[in-house]
């Protein structure tokens, strides 16, 4: 169904269109929400897609290599490409959905995340395979804001939206998982190839259900997208993870990393001044004077930090340190999720009961102490030790990760929800690229540059003990700057 624009004003509110008596009923070409359980299962189904082509290529990397000729010092590429272009475009991504659409944006990016992985599964040489992965990450850049934007939408509702947004986090975190299970197994029973074969499927099925629930809401009238204020930003985030990936690479003192780093900084700048004077800003930095958003803003930075170093450094444990093989590994991060699964499912109850700032405190404080416990894992340790540190530090991060969405988007607008779930994306994958970037130099100081196997536990150690003391700060930030609130009344009261 096309997304209709108008020539008037649009109101901030939706009005629902009341024919005249007798005049037959026209079908609905606006914001309606007629099918939330089928929005939320689109986005979440997109959302699996993003997180899922984070993780699924890890452990075909060695067979990729050699099917296709890769050079040792490139093959890191084909998780890089991803991750640099997702993480340089996700704040336009959000914008754009504002502006043209959200089914219209929504649409297009699943075309284009199937089509590239079509063609990146195909691929013959290096070249192709790094191109296929960077525009992976350019529709995953559009397709992670949009997929929360029309939860914001369809669930405008306190109750249901912290409902939706549980169940979008759930996947959000338990992809990273699925992706690591899947890889071990499409590589050893089929081929690499099949590790981007897979996402075709799964875009028809996400495909079919936006075309069957998403209405959505229709592109602005007389949109205009505020170019240079989009370069400024891609430019600034671009560099900021790439700095991230090549400091992990190399050192935090490396030339190229410093060069890159002193580079963002001006284009930062340029953007913070170009946004304060554009008409039609892409990002309106008012919005970040909203206690609740720049809270949200922060919070996810810590927490994208958290989840993005913890599975990584998880998953290193268990094959280096306790030699499990990539599938069993997989396996072994199941209860991760089937608790963290939990928790959000309790979630939204226990916001309802206890307020954002008490439950989100109690999750981020749990979570450190999960993460810490990781730090006991070594040479001979078993996987007991490893369940025993999963249980809290997922219900933790359950309890975490639905409540700060939550924060951040009550009470946005219709025509800012896009830009605030760029906003709220950007500040997760952002904050867990440095976190990543710093905590391998940690491991490298600590363990040796060159340490691998058992020799690398007490690096991995450091970095897990950092990541709960992140959490523990993220605890402190909320239990010193959300206010205490009743309950019922606390999502009216910060609006």
């Amino acid at each position: 169904m096309a997304e209709s624009s108008s020539t008037t004003a649009v109101p901030t509110r939706w009005v629902p269109h009341v024919p005249p008596a007798g005049a037959p009923a026209s079908p609905p070409t606006g914001p309606v929400r007629p099918r939330p359980g089928l929005v939320l299962a689109a986005a979440c189904v997109c959302q699996l897609l993003v997180v899922l082509d984070i993780s699924v290529v890890n452990v075909a990397l060695p067979s990729i290599g050699d099917a296709l000729g890769f050079a040792s010092s490139s093959l890191s590429w084909v998780i890089n490409a991803y991750t640099l272009t997702f993480g340089g475009l996700l704040l336009l991504g959000g914008r754009l959905a504002d502006l043209i659409g959200h089914r219209r944006t929504m649409l297009a990016a699943l075309a284009l995340f199937g089509t590239v992985s079509l063609l990146g599964g195909l691929a013959t040489g290096p070249g192709q395979l790094i191109a296929a992965r960077a525009a992976q990450g350019v529709a995953a850049a559009v397709l992670s804001p949009v997929s929360l934007t029309v939860l914001m939408v369809a669930f405008p509702d306190a109750h249901g939206r912290r409902r939706a947004l549980a169940a979008w986090g759930v996947v959000a975190t338990g992809g990273g998982a699925l992706g690591v299970l899947l890889s071990g197994v499409l590589t050893q029973y089929l081929s690499w190839r099949w590790v981007l074969f897979i996402n075709v499927p799964i875009v028809l099925a996400a495909a079919g259900l936006a075309l069957t629930a998403i209405r959505g809401h229709g592109a602005r009238a007389h949109a205009q997208l505020d170019v240079l204020g989009a370069l400024l930003a891609t430019a600034t985030t671009t560099l900021l993870v790439y700095g991230c990936v090549h400091a992990s690479e190399s050192t935090w003192s490396d030339p190229v990393t410093l060069a890159v780093f002193l580079l963002a900084a001006p284009c930062g700048a340029g953007f913070v001044l170009r946004e304060t004077r554009a008409a039609t800003p892409l990002v309106r930095l008012s919005v970040l004077r909203v206690r609740r958003v720049w809270l949200a803003v922060v919070v996810l930075a810590f927490i994208g930090a958290a989840m993005i170093s913890g599975f990584y450094f998880g998953s290193l444990s268990l094959q280096q340190v306790l030699g499990y093989d990539p599938v069993i590994t997989g396996l072994a991060f199941l209860p991760f999720f089937a608790c963290m699964a939990i928790a959000t499912s309790a979630g939204p109850r226990l916001l309802e009961r206890y307020g954002t700032r008490l439950v989100l405190t109690a999750g981020l404080v749990v979570a450190a102490a999960g993460m810490a416990a990781f730090g006991r894992l070594g040479p001979g340790s078993g996987y007991l030790t490893f369940l025993i540190a999963t249980v809290p530090a997922s219900i933790g991060l359950g309890l975490s990760l639905a409540p700060t969405l939550t924060m951040g988007t009550a009470g946005v607008e219709r025509d800012d929800a896009g830009m605030v779930s760029g906003l709220l994306n950007t500040s997760r994958q952002v904050g867990g690229s440095l976190a990543l970037a710093a905590l391998a130099t940690v491991v490298a100081a600590v363990a040796g540059p060159n340490a691998g196997g058992v020799e690398a536990a007490t690096g991995y150690r450091a970095a897990f003990v950092l990541t709960g003391a992140l959490l523990f700060t993220a605890a402190l930030i909320v239990l010193t700057c959300v206010p205490r609130r009743a309950p019922d009344r606390q999502q009216a009261g910060e609006r």
